[in-house]
């Protein structure tokens, strides 16, 4: 089964039962299961062994302790009144539901540096604004995860941008950096899907199931369903300080991303780099991150408890309850990353790169192609970083010396199709990431997302097909955007506006 077709049933399985059951737990295990008896041969003690040394060996401790710190800066703010004041603040500076969703992108936009944070942080910060203003919790995460990942693609100080400069080989004829760079325009899912949120907001329509959840919304039920997932912070909002301010808010926001900046810097320069551009590309984005949370939940001992904000005994308390509250997002991310294990055990990387270099051929449908695998992978794994660490070296090593220009629009159309596959991907953590902080049920909110981003993934093929043949980025992007402007004004006059909702 090694490095064959049946790499990808595991995987497969995991989705297919997430879409029948709408149970997403359970979906993961089976898949899990079902990968350990693939390599084990189906032998009962091998198969419970190599389920649990996979899970141990794939866990990723780091994400788990930011997880667990992040979650207890969330309980922090909402205890502090933090959150409740910027509500209420807010509340009257933005006066209409278009305002709320276009200042969640906005946020969203601007917290580029790491795709973790911004999902959690957006989240917890705007989700009093749009619950007032009667989003579903579907759309608040369609939108938090299309400014997530989509963002942090094309940003050059990101932890994406480091990931992708780490998998460019060292004989290539341009720099990491600069290949990055240069593939930031040909880059047409996270551009279109930029494009697409602001026009949604903008034309206020929705279509396919997040119409079903926005009327629900207009109901009063934000949820459509999965509403008893979300007690925990109940519970939490229930010990809100009404003396709150926004200043409870804002600050820790501000000490949490001015830390995280420096973290990257400083072991971007421990790890040798000469500039600040270097120490972006060779940081240590969990460290860094992890750095920051314990930064900021030590600043807000300093700025709640002198002044009574918070008790000693809840802000201690507050640790267990962020771990509470993040306990879903722990427990999927952690049969996710066994998933993923299992894919490696069974050789679904050495599957993907046969096929690739048994079929592909110099000619200009390759990005087109290029696109649809790696959207392909990122969907069976859940893992965009994972894509790009197979297919880049690839596609370098497919133009090494010889077609620079088609070099970029390639391994262009590989991070579209991981960033479009991961964002499709039931088992994606970024995709799990935006529901826990929408505090949305993990299935309405694939569901719903699938149906905007394959509206997107559609025109990118076109896009890159016109890539490959011009060779042209303004032609590429143009037209794509001239059709997606389109396909959205005719979907609008079909559905109708929010008015008619």
């Amino acid at each position: 089964m090694y490095g064959t077709w049946w790499s990808l049933v595991p995987p497969v399985v995991a989705i297919l039962l997430a879409f029948i059951t709408k149970e997403v737990y359970i979906s993961l295990f089976c898949g899990v299961l079902l990968g350990a008896m693939f390599t084990s041969g189906f032998a009962p003690w091998g198969t419970f062994e190599t389920l649990f040394t996979t899970m141990t060996g794939n866990m990723n401790l780091n994400i788990i302790i930011f997880d667990v710190l992040l979650g207890m800066i969330i309980v922090l703010m909402s205890q502090s009144g933090g959150s409740a004041a910027y509500g209420n603040w807010a509340g009257k500076k933005i006066k209409s539901k278009k305002a709320s969703l276009f200042a969640t992108m906005g946020l969203g936009m601007l917290i580029f540096v790491d795709d973790y944070f911004n999902c959690l942080t957006v989240g917890s910060v705007m989700r009093p604004v749009t619950d007032q203003y009667k989003v579903s919790r579907a759309k608040l995460a369609y939108i938090i995860d299309a400014t997530a990942a989509p963002i942090c693609i094309i940003a050059p100080i990101s932890s994406w941008a480091a990931a992708v400069n780490s998998y460019v080989p060292e004989d290539s004829s341009l720099t990491g950096f600069q290949l990055f760079l240069r593939t930031i325009p040909y880059n047409l899912y996270a551009l279109l899907t930029i494009l697409m949120v602001f026009l949604i907001i903008a034309w206020k329509f929705d279509f396919g199931l997040m119409r079903k959840h926005e009327k629900n919304a207009q109901n009063g039920d934000l949820f459509t369903s999965g509403r008893e997932e979300f007690e925990t912070m109940d519970a939490v909002n229930d010990r809100v300080n009404p003396n709150g301010k926004v200043i409870d808010l804002a600050l820790p926001i501000a000490v949490l991303i001015a830390s995280a900046v420096f973290g990257m810097i400083y072991t971007g320069f421990l790890g040798g780099a000469g500039n600040v551009i270097d120490a972006f590309a060779n940081c240590d984005a969990e460290m860094s991150l992890i750095f920051a949370t314990t930064v900021t939940v030590i600043f807000m001992a300093a700025l709640y408890l002198p002044r009574k904000v918070i008790s000693f005994h809840n802000f201690m308390g507050a640790l267990a309850e962020g771990a509470k509250l993040m306990m879903p997002a722990i427990l999927i991310l952690t049969f996710a990353w066994t998933l993923k294990g299992m894919g490696d055990n069974l050789g679904i990387a050495e599957f993907v790169k046969g096929a690739v270099g048994t079929n592909m051929t110099a000619s200009i449908v390759i990005p087109a192609i290029m696109f649809g695998i790696a959207l392909f992978l990122a969907f069976s794994t859940g893992t965009s970083w994972g894509t790009f660490s197979i297919l880049v070296p690839i596609v370098v090593s497919m133009y090494a010396g010889t077609d620079d220009e088609m070099m970029i629009i390639a391994v262009s159309a590989v991070l579209a199709g991981a960033v479009c596959g991961d964002h499709v991907s039931p088992i994606s953590d970024t995709t799990i990431m935006s529901s826990s902080g929408a505090q949305s049920n993990h299935i309405n909110h694939v569901q719903t997302q699938m149906q905007y981003a394959m509206v997107v993934a559609v025109i990118c093929v076109i896009g890159y097909l016109i890539a490959g043949l011009t060779k042209n980025w303004i032609a590429a992007l143009g037209v794509s955007a001239v059709i997606l402007v389109a396909v959205l004004y005719g979907l609008k006059r079909k559905c109708g506006s929010e008015a008619e909702v």
